[in-house]
């Protein structure tokens, strides 16, 4: 329990963006998976890194902790309370600081969603590209290194934060980066922090790359016989250096569920959705070499996407999946989870992934942004079966020892939150754990900042 002095003294500094309502105090602590909520003590809402540096300083003074809180969409209870404490609520800080048109970037504040900004940069020809599929905050984006659809072509959250504003575990505000394309000066702390999930600081504005939006943008899916097939022909896309912007495995089951939360009408087996972006020629090149590979590989003609209006039904088909995936077993509760291998090894883990699943009563539809070797299950069970539940531990532990033996890692884009901690060791061997236990203790010696995520330090 934190103090009653803590207590009084956020309320009397925040007024009303101090809380203790039931209903607000529930949404802060669950997010979207299927861990169990573990809601706050308070919660307060920021509008300024000012006011982050004050309820910080007032925290590390009652050793209280402090989970940072963007739109609530993470998926490895990276917000739940599980030490108690409280959550600092970022999503009221959405101001647009600055663009910079001429050098392609920008600076936001944290509470500032992918969506809001693109909106925003509409009228100036660019875009920010990387696109998780929930309308996340961009603080969130980066405390996770998040990345999504787009991430074939764009890269990750990781490769487009130029700099930071961090308020750190000691009430200091640190500025990391910058606006340079490149630096080779000193440690880079924009990487340490990027990744860190609220452990070692709160992230309060985020320096961003920029892109020109494409001059031509194509969609197209297409239907292959088999998981095997399609899978072997994302390698190939890949190994063939064709730089398609997005390119999404969805399997029988998946494309059921958005049949039937859509209306899409699509054949219930195997499809990839693929997006091309460039000059009208460059894209029409793209797809045709595409085509032929999926050809070669038992895939069917492409079915194009090629008006605004259809491509933007076709890909809120795909990220609400998550969603329509979970109606179709009413009272469930949704376990999405993924991991992320070297593309040559992709099709052998998810077909040893659906064997072990072929041996359980599980129902586990699987999509992948197969073009980066990132793939995810979303098992539907019911909280109250214990079969069930052994069973999803079963094939899920099963499923990230596979991709840590193939090089790979236990979670392509969800972060670790305390869902995966347990894996974190086999991924990474125990002395680079005790150099990641060392960076949290230097740089947050009371363990106040999101305490028990990442990595179990008492």
């Amino acid at each position: 329990m934190t103090p009653a002095a803590l207590h009084d003294a956020l309320k009397q500094r925040f007024g009303e963006r101090y809380s203790t309502a039931a209903a607000i105090l529930e949404r802060h602590g669950k997010d979207e998976a299927y861990h169990a909520g573990v809601p706050p003590e308070a919660v307060v809402f920021a509008t300024s890194t000012e006011d982050v540096v004050e309820v910080v300083n007032l925290c590390r003074a009652h050793k209280a902790p402090l989970i940072p809180f963007g739109t609530g969409t993470s998926l490895e209870g990276h917000i739940n309370a599980i030490r108690g404490g409280i959550s600092l609520d970022l999503s009221l800080m959405t101001e647009v600081l600055e663009v910079n048109e001429e050098d392609l970037d920008c600076r936001v504040q944290a509470g500032v969603t992918r969506k809001a900004l693109n909106e925003h940069l509409r009228a100036t020809g660019l875009m920010f590209p990387i696109d998780p599929g929930a309308d996340a905050s961009l603080g969130g984006m980066t405390a996770t290194r998040a990345s999504g659809t787009n991430a074939v072509r764009y890269g990750t959250m990781k490769d487009n934060v130029l700099g930071l504003t961090v308020v750190m575990a000691n009430g200091d505000v640190v500025r990391t980066g910058g606006r340079a394309p490149k630096s080779s000066a000193g440690y880079d702390l924009t990487r340490l922090m990027i990744g860190s999930e609220g452990t070692l600081g709160v992230i309060t504005e985020i320096q961003l790359k920029l892109y020109g939006q494409p001059e031509a943008v194509s969609a197209a899916v297409c239907l292959f016989p088999d998981i095997d097939a399609a899978a072997k022909t994302a390698i190939m896309v890949k190994q063939m250096g064709i730089p398609v912007a997005r390119m999404e495995l969805v399997d029988g089951a998946s494309i059921r569920a958005i049949n039937e939360a859509d209306q899409l009408g699509m054949v219930e087996k195997p499809h990839i959705f693929f997006e091309f972006h460039g000059t009208e020629a460059w894209v029409a090149e793209q797809a045709e070499r595409t085509q032929e590979i999926a050809a070669e590989l038992g895939g069917e003609d492409f079915e194009w996407s090629t008006r605004p209006e259809d491509r933007t039904r076709l890909w809120n088909a795909r990220h609400n999946m998550f969603y329509s995936v979970q109606r179709m077993r009413p009272g469930s509760v949704g376990w999405p989870t993924d991991v992320c291998v070297p593309i040559s090894r992709l099709a052998d883990c998810i077909n040893q992934t659906l064997e072990d699943l072929s041996q359980t009563n599980l129902l586990a539809p699987l999509v992948g942004h197969v073009g980066d070797g990132n793939f995810h299950l979303q098992y539907l069970i019911d909280p109250n079966n214990e079969d069930e539940l052994s069973e999803a531990r079963w094939v899920n532990s099963r499923m990230i020892e596979r991709a840590i033996e193939m090089g790979g890692t236990c979670t392509g884009e969800h972060g670790v939150g305390h869902g995966k901690i347990k894996y974190l060791e086999a991924e990474h061997g125990a002395p680079s754990l005790a150099v990641m236990a060392s960076i949290k203790r230097a740089l947050d010696p009371e363990n106040i900042m999101n305490p028990g995520k990442i990595l179990s330090i008492n």
